[in-house]
């Protein structure tokens, strides 16, 4: 499961809020190769759900992830930081062993 932090839900509801989103759309989570550490987050809004996508819903927030990606974010938690140490989402990854400084990018 991918769950999301409070802070993260209110973000998402404003972002979609702003695009003018309808309840379609959901938050879409995924890992592509790249990055300092080898592995980056990318998160998009899409109305398409794939057949072999994972579909969670946690505090309202629906979260679709590849099952490629979903390897890798099991157990994730989706946050959201707006203090003076760096403003946006951020993954807690429990399967991370390494992140980079900026936490954009990690490996397993």
């Amino acid at each position: 499961m991918i769950t999301v932090s409070d802070k993260a839900k209110e973000k998402v509801i404003k972002l979609k809020q702003d695009a003018q989103l309808d309840d379609t759309f959901r938050l879409r989570a995924s890992v592509a190769g790249g990055g300092c550490s080898g592995l980056s987050y990318k998160l998009d809004f899409d109305d398409e759900v794939k057949p072999m996508d994972q579909e969670f819903e946690d505090k309202g927030v629906k979260v679709v992830v590849d099952m490629k990606s979903f390897l890798y974010l099991a157990g994730t938690e989706l946050d959201f930081s707006d203090g003076l140490n760096g403003k946006g989402f951020y993954f807690n990854n429990p399967n991370a062993s390494r992140t980079c400084g900026c936490g954009d990018s990690f490996s397993v």
